[in-house]
């Protein structure tokens, strides 16, 4: 991606006019054709009647970019309003749980995905967690050393929101499938990033938030469930949509939309089927070419202020666009909203993101950049001077 494609993508983006934008990773900033995406739907809506103007075909562009994304089938595809609720459908579809029954996990799974698992091992249900290896990765092999007849579920969360690891996704999706053991993905921040193709990562389940390096309105969430994996789960909540009347019952639909139900924000929808379009449109290759490069050069530099210590797990040639750091004398929170002050966004996560990771290496909290193929080298210099003062060091 060259300079030029990179200008032309800002311009396009009304909020890189106006902010220094490095929490990607939270929420990104969406492109003027998604923005109006979403109010013409909502004028329609106005004029028309919301239920007249409720267009299918937008529902149907949206789930078809969607497909196209993950290597999918549009029939593998349902909305949700976030990632979390999207996962917490299709774990609790996979009950009931009975008492021996085994979730291995990595240490760096998602809070909200463990607050979901909590309750099986209320009814219980065992969650181990498999150990790292030399670079905090999530090991293969103490994975396949784990599995046993009673192993019901491997969980997976790819990017940690906590620092620039990327776990290896399809490497585990192999020792899964080998065993016939339900596999789920949490691509919350892989998806807009990464590559993501789920018949290579051999992944049951995959859910991901709109609002992130997807460049999607918030109060959008995909999820993926493999076509053969569908009749595995019984949804908890089910209406007109998700199970509709035949004539004798109510009988569940056969495609992802078992988790859907009737009402939905088609304005919401409108906006994603853009964002969607737009990511297919440049390619992840590229996409990630770009973040690496400029994640790379960014690690580098942010070593040399005094003070500031990187937390990224993986290896060095291979992390994402998520930089964790502390700087001395500051409060992560405090950190964020001093740098907020001089117009520029960064990210900053407490313990309860990422608690089992948080823990073992003794984090209270850390700052996070999360860098998007929209960032600059101006940014990044406008950024690096903004930590330096706030160091106490002066420019290079």
């Amino acid at each position: 991606m060259n300079r030029a494609e990179v200008e032309r993508l800002r311009a396009a983006t009304p909020g890189c006019a106006s902010v220094i934008h490095f929490n990607h990773a939270g929420a990104s900033l969406p492109s003027q054709a998604t923005l109006d995406a979403i109010l013409e739907q909502l004028q329609r809506e106005a004029l028309g009647g919301p239920m007249e103007a409720a267009d299918q075909t937008i529902q149907a562009r949206a789930r078809t970019a969607a497909a196209k994304l993950l290597n999918s089938v549009p029939e593998a595809i349902a909305f949700a309003s976030s990632g979390s609720a999207a996962w917490g459908m299709a774990f609790n579809a996979l009950g009931p749980w009975q008492a021996g029954d085994r979730i291995l996990i990595g240490r760096h799974e998602w809070g909200g995905n463990l607050a979901c698992i909590a309750q099986a091992v209320g009814a219980g249900a065992q969650l181990e967690v498999i150990p790292c290896d030399e670079a905090g990765a999530v090991s293969v092999t103490a994975l396949q050393q784990m599995i046993d007849p009673k192993v019901k579920l491997i969980a997976l969360t790819w990017l940690p929101a906590n620092s620039g690891l990327i776990n290896p996704a399809e490497a585990i999706g192999a020792v899964a499938r080998e065993h016939g053991i339900a596999y789920f993905i949490d691509a919350g921040q892989a998806l807009g990033q990464l590559p993501c193709d789920v018949q290579a990562l051999n992944c049951d389940v995959l859910k991901g938030a709109g609002r992130k390096f997807l460049r999607g309105p918030r109060g959008t969430a995909l999820l993926y469930i493999r076509p053969g994996f569908m009749q595995r789960l019984k949804p908890t909540q089910l209406d007109v949509l998700s199970a509709p009347w035949d004539g004798d019952g109510f009988a569940l639909r056969g495609d992802a939309r078992r988790f859907e139900t009737s009402e939905v924000s088609v304005a919401l929808l409108a906006g994603l089927a853009n964002a969607l379009e737009e990511c297919n449109g440049l390619g992840l290759a590229q996409i990630r070419q770009r973040i690496d490069s400029l994640s790379r050069d960014l690690r580098e530099r942010l070593m040399t202020i005094p003070g500031l210590t990187l937390h990224n797990l993986g290896p060095a040639d291979h992390q994402s666009g998520l930089i964790a750091f502390t700087l001395k004398g500051w409060d992560s929170v405090e950190l964020k909203q001093r740098l907020a002050q001089g117009g520029v966004n960064i990210g900053a996560n407490g313990v309860a993101y990422t608690p089992l990771d948080m823990q073992a290496r003794g984090l209270e909290s850390i700052a996070r950049i999360a860098l998007s193929y929209l960032n600059t080298e101006e940014e990044i210099e406008v950024l690096l001077g903004s930590l330096r003062e706030l160091a106490g060091v002066g420019g290079d």
